[in-house]
């Protein structure tokens, strides 16, 4: 439901011309509306897929309003329902409020105020649809697989992956920061026949020169000062399985000569020691630049370019798969909270809009990282995520609308700076205690909840 104009409403009442009257406001209005004069009618064609709102009279014969809203609830207690009242009953739409009720209008009404009502009801409603779609995508993602996503690109991509995985080529991957570099080497270790032997990985950007070939070749005891015992390096452990080689372009141009012998003949020559060791190995390089542009290489050798360049796989960044972001927030905010062992919180429309809108240069590790402190309540401080009462309006909105939302907003945030206290808070609005009374009944706020 993209179009929140365009949600369904289940309408009810008893009074035929009312029925018609209202079903035709809300019709005129874009909702598409399905009308009943029965309650019984009205919840058999609902269920917890609904994915609009429920406006119903409170007076009714059999099963009235508030029976009819008990039970929604037990159907599902996010489904908006919106009460409509005559002044008599004022008294259990509040109640009903304070059990759950999305609303309530009292008799007469404006039509604007029932239709404003509604369209911020079936706003909620497709958010909370929305949520669920999510989350339910996100839990079904195999074998905690992070390569989550429905873009055509990242289909290619596990197709990719599926079709390469047991070829025992070697392997060049090339993304962004944060891309999910190391995701793709370990699948396509675990996709293959080599699932059984070590992934062993490397960064060559984090030790220095004087480290990098006794870690990869391995040493002899006694190869050179400091080296006690004999030692295997990474290159020999990986015998049977996959080495992975992230930020290649950092190795040094020495050692780039001898991994060039490595990949030829695959054998591997320890320090301090002249023996020719086989190794059966894959190997799987990564690089944060584009190694096959003279200008980005700088110092890479071009033949190890060529030799490591069987297949090369491009990871897309999250910018170029907006699509996918939401789908990878969920999977990792599930996977926050149960690590923290907390519930992940309602997703706010601040957060689905800041999902969206942000260009996430830091890719899916940026995106995970801003799902922990979602999951901890920490993404409008550190994320920039604006809270909900200053988010700007959706462009889709009228101004009588956006006046209207931001009108609530103020009264709920001074009544909770008040604690409640309906005096303070009037003082601080500077309007009358009818106007104040009158905004509240409108808005749906009950006033208690804000006391301490």
């Amino acid at each position: 439901m993209t179009d929140h104009d365009a949600a369904p409403v289940i309408l009810i009442d008893d009074d035929s011309d009312l029925l018609k009257a209202t079903a035709q406001t809300l019709e005129l209005a874009g909702f598409s509306v399905s009308a009943f004069s029965v309650a019984a009618d009205a919840l058999a064609r609902l269920d917890a897929g609904f994915a609009g709102v429920v406006v119903s009279d409170i007076r009714m014969p059999q099963i009235d309003g508030l029976q009819l809203f008990d039970r929604v609830l037990h159907l599902d207690e996010d489904i908006p329902v919106i009460l409509v009242t005559g002044h008599g009953d004022i008294a259990m739409a509040v109640k009903a409020i304070k059990d759950g009720a999305y609303d309530f209008i009292t008799k007469p009404f404006a039509a604007d105020r029932l239709v404003q009502s509604v369209r911020r009801a079936a706003e909620k409603r497709r958010l909370v649809m929305e949520n669920r779609a999510l989350r339910e995508a996100a839990g079904e993602a195999q074998d905690g697989l992070p390569l989550i996503g429905q873009t055509p690109a990242m289909e290619r991509l596990r197709r990719t992956l599926r079709q390469i995985a047991d070829t025992d080529v070697d392997v060049l991957v090339t993304g962004e920061t944060g891309s999910g570099k190391e995701v793709v080497a370990s699948l396509l270790h675990r996709w293959s026949r080599r699932a059984g032997g070590n992934f062993v990985a490397l960064n060559c950007g984090t030790l220095p020169e004087t480290v990098i070939e006794s870690e990869l070749f391995g040493h002899e005891a006694g190869a050179f000062t400091g080296a006690q015992k004999k030692r295997i390096g990474r290159i020999e452990h990986a015998s049977g399985g996959t080495l992975f080689l992230d930020e290649i372009e950092s190795m040094p141009v020495s050692t780039q000569v001898q991994m060039l012998r490595v990949l030829e003949m695959r054998e591997v020559t320890p320090l301090g020691t002249n023996e020719l060791r086989p190794v059966d190995l894959r190997v799987v390089a990564a690089a944060k630049v584009d190694l096959g542009d003279p200008h980005q290489r700088g110092a890479f050798r071009e033949d190890l370019y060529y030799r490591l360049n069987v297949v090369t796989i491009s990871i897309p960044p999250l910018r170029e798969r907006r699509d996918d972001v939401a789908l990878l927030f969920f999977y990792f905010a599930e996977r926050a909270a149960a690590r923290f062992r907390r519930p992940v919180p309602t997703v706010p429309a601040s957060v689905h809009r800041h999902l969206r809108e942000h260009d996430w240069p830091g890719n899916v590790r940026e995106l995970a990282h801003f799902a922990e402190r979602f999951v901890l309540g920490l993404e409008e401080e550190d994320a920039g995520v604006p809270p909900p009462a200053l988010v700007q309006p959706d462009a889709a909105m009228k101004l009588p609308e956006r006046l209207e939302r931001y009108e609530a907003d103020i009264i709920r945030e001074t009544l909770g700076r008040h604690d409640g206290d309906v005096r303070r808070t009037i003082e601080a609005l500077g309007i009358p205690r009818k106007t104040f009374y009158d905004k509240l009944q409108r808005h749906g706020i009950v006033r208690s909840e804000f006391s301490k």
